[in-house]
């Protein structure tokens, strides 16, 4: 049974998610990759993240630049990307996308802000049709690696990893 998840997500949706379950994304999601990232992080840790003109409390973001050519996943686990998800979560992302396997460290680190790390499919004409709607947010200067804003409806996911589990262990 495919789980229907509407943005921005609560703590009780988080809270209910498990590694393994099919959902479905519906509303605003955020993209960026490791271009991006870093600089989203630097702002939060500047206490600077309302400059982004967006709340980050129950967003989902989504490891993905934003070209002609459409969307899709990159893998989670460079560098840049990975060690931005937990200050992401602990300042109110709920719900990573991406693809590959993560560490456990970033495991725990979703558990401890109670954000969970999903997978999409790498079928770019599949997530084209579910987009809606797109906007820049941040960093213009960056091109297809800035952030985004964009507006989807039944983007498909797996969770991969909740509560201190994962579907790769």
């Amino acid at each position: 049974m495919t789980m229907d998840i509407h943005t921005p997500i609560t703590n009780k949706v988080a809270a209910d998610l498990h590694a393994g379950d099919i959902v479905t994304i519906t509303g605003s999601i955020l993209c960026g990759r490791d271009t991006v990232l870093p600089r989203v992080v630097g702002l939060i840790n500047e206490g600077k993240s309302e400059t982004l003109g967006i709340d980050l409390t129950g967003n989902v973001i989504f490891h993905s630049a934003v070209s002609p050519a459409g969307v899709g996943p990159t893998s989670s686990n460079k560098l840049e990307i990975e060690s931005s998800i937990e200050t992401l979560s602990k300042a109110g992302i709920k719900m990573h996308l991406g693809k590959g396997q993560i560490h456990r460290e970033t495991i725990e680190a979703l558990d401890k802000y109670n954000a969970v790390y999903a997978v999409v499919p790498p079928v770019t004409a599949l997530l084209g049709d579910r987009t809606v709607g797109q906007r820049l947010v941040s960093f213009p200067e960056l091109g297809m690696e800035a952030l985004y804003e964009l507006k989807v409806d039944h983007y498909p996911a797996i969770i991969a990893a909740a509560h201190g589990r994962s579907i790769y262990d």
